[in-house]
């Protein structure tokens, strides 16, 4: 291993950590994930809360989680009911920033389509999302760094940060999220020289950790997020 395979491993070690993640969106999943394991809530709500939250998941973290807290409020905290019912805030104002409440009406309606005919958004692939949940065209070139993310929540089950409630999807077959600070941080580490945030690039990233955490690449995500922070703290 090279240095910084050392680096990214005591990182990762670092940042999996609920700690790092009281004010985070995934903290809305996880709230009906813990209700889930009561008998208080349903697959359906996680999932929905999930995937709305990840959606929204650019920009400023207390500003993403103060939307995605309007959003919770706007379904009465209850997501499965709210979809279900078919009645949705539909205006154009925003929601967070570029995101209006238009779409997240339209994202809404293509959830209701799912559920009338199936159980869980665990049998869609990362494509078949972007096209039948978010109205997205087919983009084989596309990172969807949302979705890969939002997938990364359900899967991963180390019991820490991410929910692990899915078990037909193994945390192998995951693609890291490359958000903007990922790719950042993979060129300076020189695990990919692609200037793109396209796929393939997510793919290259994802290989490479392959390598340093076998069986489960996206344990990488929490330090590729990391490290630039790590350095100036130093």
């Amino acid at each position: 291993m090279k240095k910084s395979d050392f680096d990214l491993v005591a990182l990762s070690d670092e940042y999996n950590n609920p700690n790092y993640f009281t004010d985070d969106p995934v903290k809305y999943p996880k709230y009906f994930y813990d209700k889930y394991k009561q008998g208080k809530s349903t697959l359906q709500d996680i999932e929905i809360s999930a995937i709305l939250c990840a959606h929204l998941a650019w920009g400023r973290r207390d500003i993403i989680v103060r939307s995605c807290e309007r959003l919770m409020d706007e379904m009465r905290w209850s997501p499965y009911n709210y979809v279900i019912n078919g009645n949705y805030r539909n205006d154009n104002r925003s929601l967070h920033r570029t995101v209006k409440w238009s779409e997240v009406a339209k994202i809404c309606t293509n959830l209701r389509e799912f559920y009338l005919y199936n159980e869980s958004l665990e049998i869609l692939s990362p494509q078949m999302i972007r096209e039948k949940i978010f109205g997205r065209r087919a983009d084989p070139k596309a990172a969807n760094k949302k979705i890969h993310m939002f997938r990364r929540w359900m899967v991963r089950d180390d019991s820490k940060v991410d929910l692990g409630i899915w078990k037909r999807i193994t945390p192998e077959e995951l693609i890291i999220p490359l958000d903007v600070h990922v790719h950042r941080n993979a060129l300076l580490l020189g695990i990919t020289s692609r200037k793109s945030a396209d796929i393939i690039t997510a793919q290259e990233i994802t290989n490479y950790l392959k390598l340093i955490f076998p069986g489960d690449p996206c344990k990488g995500d929490f330090a590729l997020f990391a490290y630039s922070a790590s350095k100036t703290k130093k």
